[in-house]
């Protein structure tokens, strides 16, 4: 594969974030993250603080303070912070959010009681985390529901009192997707139309309450499947200077159980740790980087 010659100096400079979603969810995912962090090209990591193993996650993170860390925030296929009797018409008696995004993102969006329980489990999941004492990277959302417009709007309500510098949109070109990938086409169709238009919504409000966003994130097209082969194709066609890739990278002990299809988190961790794409990155001009210093960089 022919590598993109290095950016003269008067080229604009370009930084990647490379993400770990799921920090938290399992000591596995805990396991790959951290890994991808020592040995490989990750930079920051996305927490789920229900998860069960967060305070694992929260002591890992403590002892590798160059790992960037978020709040995952969950909405959908999780854990409340808050008891069920709080918020009733957000999970059931048990505490579980649904676990079809669809059926809750059209409830979050027509149900008017839905509207002042969200704000409290928000909150919630912002205060658990800011208790762990781990300065806050980002926020970013288990299956994106942080775009959804009623959830975003209530991130935007609280990005003062909890010092949101940075969120997530995801904005990927499907025909860069297409050139390396043409499985699941309908999928990523709908996906590109869907995401394409939350993210127009999230630019405007974002930009307008000085919150930073990536120019392009890639993973949403991918999902399962950011593998080494993947992204060798992908990094010489990207033009935006300020990108974030995320995946879900993991070492699965048996017995454990799965956030995504099976061998898909060593597949990611692999594409995490292999030289060829650091090298990659490198010879295209990416530094790596987190959020956490509020990059800035012009269109």
């Amino acid at each position: 594969m022919t590598q993109s010659p290095v950016p003269s100096p008067q080229s604009p400079r370009r930084f990647a974030i490379i993400n770990g979603d799921d920090f938290g969810f399992s000591g596995g995912v805990n396991q790959g993250i951290i890994r991808a962090h020592q040995q490989g090209i990750l930079t920051s990591t996305s927490l789920m603080v229900t998860g069960d193993a967060a305070l694992e996650a929260i002591a890992l993170a403590q002892n590798h303070p160059n790992l960037a860390v978020g709040l995952h925030l969950v909405l959908v296929c999780g854990r409340s912070v808050l008891p069920p009797e709080q918020i009733p018409h957000l999970v059931d008696s048990q505490g579980n959010f649904s676990d079809s995004a669809f059926l809750a993102g059209l409830r979050y969006q027509f149900h008017p009681a839905t509207r002042g329980e969200l704000r409290q489990e928000i909150r919630a999941q912002l205060t658990k985390f800011q208790a762990s004492g781990l300065p806050l990277s980002h926020v970013d959302g288990h299956l994106h529901l942080h775009v959804h417009p009623v959830v975003l709007q209530i991130l935007v309500e609280l990005a003062q009192e909890f010092k949101i510098r940075f969120i997530r949109l995801p904005a990927e070109e499907l025909s860069k997707n297409l050139k390396l990938n043409r499985q699941n086409l309908l999928t990523k169709l709908l996906w590109s139309l869907v995401f394409g238009a939350l993210r127009r919504y999230g630019e405007t409000m974002l930009t307008s309450h000085g919150i930073s966003f990536a120019q392009r994130v890639y993973g949403l097209l991918q999902t399962g499947n950011v593998t080494e082969e993947y992204l060798l194709g992908l990094i010489p066609q990207i033009q935006a200077n300020l990108i974030e890739i995320y995946c879900h990278p993991a070492a699965f002990p048996d017995g454990e159980p799965l956030n995504g299809p099976p061998g898909a988190g060593e597949a990611e961790l692999a594409a995490l740790l292999s030289q060829q794409v650091r090298e990659l990155l490198t010879a295209n001009g990416f530094e790596l980087v987190s959020a956490r210093g509020r990059l800035t960089v012009d269109s």
